[in-house]
């Protein structure tokens, strides 16, 4: 397997700054790990005890960010058995985490929202420590013709797509 790309924590300012709208106190960061040597996706655990009724969302700050190597880029999905038991959705449907993400603004913070779907009135809990997304990469071309220049300084719409 080539390897294509390094998790980093962001530091703890931009942590702070991005976690205001959680008032309970973050758990030790974890870099994403494989849970098999098969897996294909990268546990991404909540630093947060998460609660979430019927309809709610919530935008999980990682606490990471992540070096990727150039052809190469991330996808963020939930676990699968978050979805098969509460309709867990990622509010984008899948995050795309390019490799320029890494020198934005906010150091390339990786922020994962979630939304409990569930159509049978079932309350989501994840505790600190457990993973609630999962990270996999894969390579990427471009048309012959690609003359992108632009350089990213943000995140979420920042490249005025």
């Amino acid at each position: 397997m080539e390897k294509v790309a390094k998790f980093e924590f962001v530091s703890k300012k931009q942590f702070d700054e991005d976690r205001k709208h959680i008032a309970a106190e973050p758990a030790e960061l974890k870099l994403p790990v494989r849970a098999t040597a098969g897996s294909a996706g990268y546990d991404i655990k909540s630093p947060f005890d998460i609660k979430l009724a019927p309809g709610e969302t919530l935008r999980i700050p990682t606490g990471l960010r992540c070096r990727i190597k150039q052809g190469w880029v991330m996808f963020i999905m939930p676990k699968s058995g978050l979805g098969f038991k509460f309709r867990v959705q990622l509010d984008n449907t899948v995050g795309v985490v390019d490799q320029d993400y890494y020198g934005a603004d906010n150091e390339g913070h990786i922020l994962v929202q979630i939304t409990n779907d569930s159509k049978s009135g079932k309350t989501m809990e994840i505790p600190a420590g457990k993973a609630f997304a999962q990270a996999v990469f894969l390579p990427y071309g471009i048309t012959e013709d690609d003359e992108a220049e632009g350089e990213r300084t943000g995140g979420f719409g920042s490249t005025n797509s």
